[in-house]
């Protein structure tokens, strides 16, 4: 039997028993298995990391926190949801990783999400480890006061498992800006006292200037480093986006502000094709109809007199680059293989996980530019880190300040990417790159505190 052999049995061993331990959670499955296969070569060749069983303890959370949430409707109703939260690993600083509400939350999407944190905070530099946390509660069409009596009861019991130098939230789908200001509020509110425990807050209450904007605009300034890497720009670019929400939103912003033309945006509905490219007039419709009437993405089409793709993702529509931006899996082989065909050479993920693995290999067996979501996306997560330092600081830098750092974070990223991810032929391949770097720094952290 060559090694070769050995490595694949050992790997299909690891990955079969990873399932048999953790049934039911086809996102976690598939999240691991992209990072082991991309990794198990590094481990191969630094025999310590086997030897201590790292990958075994990196993929088992440190703890998983599961509640229950119980809260009044408007008409006096008692409702009943389930409350999550995973600590999946802090070798290397406090817990870091969104909130989640929506119906699709499982204790399997939360693992994968909070999987991910572990090592996309690990790329950013700062000193956080990963998790999320969640709920299935649907904010969707329920008032300001049922989603405040949600939120309470929700942080009522979370208040007890966080703290800032424990576990640090954020926010994530269905956890904007309302909800963070309930949530904080709860949180000061039972604990007395005014610390940096959640990230994403308002600038009136300890948040920070760019953070909205910081993981669609962290998307762009990630693929523009890897275009600079073939002497090219993002000028001049047609860019298909999935999604309207806030990812979407800013990398739409900064797409147009250097010079690229976004030619869609989609919601669950459909998507719509703007073939002239989305103007600045255009985007503060979609953010106004996304943000504050909370509309379908059809009312903008229909309002431009836009072509509606009615119940389809915008893959098709021809592009050099694409910003998948809405959920996990939006992107499958079929859609690969109509973006390569179309003459795509770029994608940046801007959400979590949104390509599936047949379609990544498809990618990657192109050739072409493909940013993974944990060094793409990592953005959002490093200025909410920059929240923190502000708020331990008591300061707030300007956001010329902030931006920089943003610009500075992402070209870092890459340039680990850039390194533990080049081939022989020049090629990159940045999913190695990414699951490499994220690895080996929170493995040594893992080996330096002994057996725990």
């Amino acid at each position: 039997m060559t090694n070769m052999e050995q490595t694949s049995q050992s790997l299909d061993s690891f990955i079969a028993d990873l399932k048999r331990r953790n049934p039911g959670e086809p996102e976690f499955h598939q999240a691991v298995t992209e990072v082991a296969e991309k990794i198990w070569p590094f481990i191969q060749e630094h025999p310590e990391y086997g030897d201590a069983r790292i990958l075994e303890r990196l993929t088992e959370p440190d703890r998983v926190v599961m509640f229950r949430v119980t809260w009044a409707d408007d008409q006096g109703k008692v409702q009943v949801n389930k409350g999550y939260r995973i600590q999946f690993n802090g070798a290397i600083g406090p817990y870091k990783g969104g909130l989640r509400f929506h119906p699709s939350v499982t204790l399997g999407t939360l693992k994968f999400l909070a999987f991910e944190q572990i090592l996309k905070n690990s790329l950013t530099t700062l000193p956080m480890g990963g998790g999320k946390g969640g709920s299935n509660f649907d904010p969707k069409g329920k008032s300001d006061g049922e989603v405040m009596r949600f939120c309470q009861s929700f942080m009522t019991e979370l208040y007890r498992h966080i703290g800032k130098n424990i576990d640090v939230p954020a926010g994530d789908i269905g956890v904007g800006g309302r909800e963070i200001g309930y949530l904080f509020g709860q949180y000061r509110r039972l604990r007395n006292e005014f610390t940096g425990t959640m990230t994403g807050k308002g600038l009136a209450y300890g948040g920070s200037l760019i953070r909205p904007e910081a993981t669609g605009y962290g998307t762009v300034y990630f693929a523009r480093e890897m275009l600079a890497t073939r002497g090219d720009s993002l000028e001049g670019k047609n860019c298909t986006i999935s999604g309207s929400g806030n990812v979407a939103q800013f990398t739409a912003e900064k797409l147009i502000e250097l010079g690229a033309k976004v030619v869609s945006l989609s919601d669950s509905s459909g998507s719509v094709h703007i073939p002239d490219g989305l103007t600045t007039e255009q985007l503060e419709y979609v953010m106004e109809l996304k943000n504050v009437k909370r509309g379908r993405i059809k009312e903008f089409a229909d309002n431009y007199g836009l072509s509606f793709l009615e119940g389809k993702r915008p893959w098709g529509i021809p592009c050099e680059c694409a910003f998948p931006s809405a959920t996990q899996n939006e992107l499958d082989a079929d859609d690969a293989r109509d973006l390569l065909a179309n003459g795509c050479f770029v994608v940046a993920e801007g959400a979590n996980m949104p390509t599936t693995l047949e379609a990544t290999k498809l990618f990657e067996d192109a050739k072409i530019l493909f940013g993974p979501g944990k060094a793409a996306n990592a953005g959002g997560v490093a200025i909410s880190g920059i929240e923190m330092t502000q708020n331990s600081m008591r300061l707030q830098w300007t956001r010329e300040e902030v931006d920089g750092k943003l610009q500075q974070i992402m070209q870092h990223i890459h340039g680990k990417c850039v390194e533990y991810g080049k081939d022989g032929d020049d090629y990159i391949d940045y999913v190695k790159g990414a699951n490499v770097a994220g690895f080996a720094k929170v493995a040594d952290a893992m080996l330096a505190y002994g057996v725990v």
